[in-house]
């Protein structure tokens, strides 16, 4: 489904993870989010292809990359661990520096890699994410009930796990309908592509995982770089009919987290990437094309 790409697994000494590759040109790292793996670029990524070489990966946890167990204190599905492994991945392709752009957990993945590696990261774009730490401080009850998944994949396992067994596709389908406001973005032979991954217990524990650790382990992580910058420039994009473009002011929660930030909204729900491509394609490719 993404034309002119090839898969291929990368080894990277922590866990293999499935990357599909494309193009020519500088370096581009797509980062997808949950529940989808890379297949949700495949409406921007050809077009991008025209310009970059484009690394579309699965995160580690996600899709067809390897699920590592985990530990007590979720670390291996920290948001730091899972940027060593993109981080490991382009450096095995060549690319020492390179351009990243993430959505939702991805965006958090990029946001942490921006971090702990600024020499790697050349610039980054977030799509329809506000900082972990700032959502998690300012919950309330509108959020609580909007993005209930937050709070209920964090619950110790394995009762998120054994709920969401009885029915995945069920709850798949619900939650990526849930998030969108562009009815039939999400193609089907998209979805039953996210479903076929999503049936592998495997990965919905690692999904868990993720989440917990995004509450905890990654909480610590944040508040000893409270002080810190990101030194790249930062786009930052989301969708003017989702929650979090309507719940915070998104440039203003980035720029205590960046130095230099741009962006907008864009008219969509949650998925840029699959409800507005081209919207999304217009504001990425002046901005990744920036030196």
């Amino acid at each position: 489904m993404l034309r002119g790409f090839a898969e291929r697994d990368i080894e990277t000494g922590a866990v293999r993870i499935r990357a599909a590759i494309g193009g020519s040109g500088p370096p581009l790292l797509l980062l997808h989010g949950h529940p989808q793996n890379h297949l949700t670029w495949h409406k921007v990524a050809p077009v991008l292809a025209e310009r970059f070489t484009v690394i579309a990966t699965d995160l580690r946890g996600y899709g067809d990359s390897g699920k590592p167990p985990s530990t007590a204190d979720h670390l291996p599905y920290s948001k730091r661990v899972m940027a060593q492994d993109q981080v490991a991945v382009m450096r095995s392709l060549g690319h020492e520096r390179f351009a990243v752009v993430g959505h939702d957990r991805g965006g958090r993945v990029a946001h942490r890699m921006a971090l702990d590696h600024p020499a790697a990261v050349e610039r980054l774009a977030v799509l329809d994410i506000a900082p972990t730490a700032t959502m998690y401080a300012r919950t309330d009850k509108e959020f609580a009930t909007r993005y209930f998944w937050w709070f209920f994949l964090i619950q110790p396992f394995d009762l998120p796990e054994r709920l969401i067994a009885a029915d995945p596709e069920y709850f798949l389908r619900r939650h990526i309908e849930g998030q969108s406001r562009t009815p039939g973005a999400v193609e089907e032979a998209v979805f039953q592509d996210y479903l076929r991954c999503y049936l592998d217990p495997a990965m919905r524990h690692a999904v868990c995982e993720d989440y917990r650790a995004a509450a905890t382990i990654d909480l610590e992580h944040d508040a000893a770089d409270a002080g810190r910058r990101v030194a790249a420039p930062l786009l930052a994009l989301w969708g003017a009919k989702g929650v979090v473009g309507q719940l915070y002011d998104v440039l203003a929660t980035w720029r205590e987290k960046a130095r230099d930030v741009s962006g907008r909204a864009l008219d969509c729900g949650h998925a840029l990437q699959e409800e507005a491509p081209e919207a999304l394609l217009r504001e990425l490719l002046p901005f990744l094309a920036l030196k």
